[in-house]
């Protein structure tokens, strides 16, 4: 069973990612939220771990970093 605390660990794993390659490729987060379809305000909750965004919102970030979903989620 996945407890909460590990949900949140993981969001906050996802969001730490997401920010790292994002600014690995010098994207701000209004930049990577066009690019997504999100609003900007959204994709900030993620990386900060506070938004569990759904697997297709995971799908579109991934390939605008140009990334697979796994090295987002590692």
């Amino acid at each position: 069973m996945i407890t909460s605390v590990n949900m949140t660990d993981s969001a906050k794993k996802l969001g730490k990612n997401i920010r790292k390659l994002r600014l690995e490729r010098t994207l701000t987060q209004g930049g990577l939220s066009k690019k997504v379809g999100v609003d900007t305000p959204y994709l900030s909750n993620v990386e900060n771990g506070n938004k569990n965004p759904t697997l297709a919102t995971i799908e579109k970030i991934a390939k605008a970093l140009g990334v697979s979903i796994e090295e987002l989620m590692k």
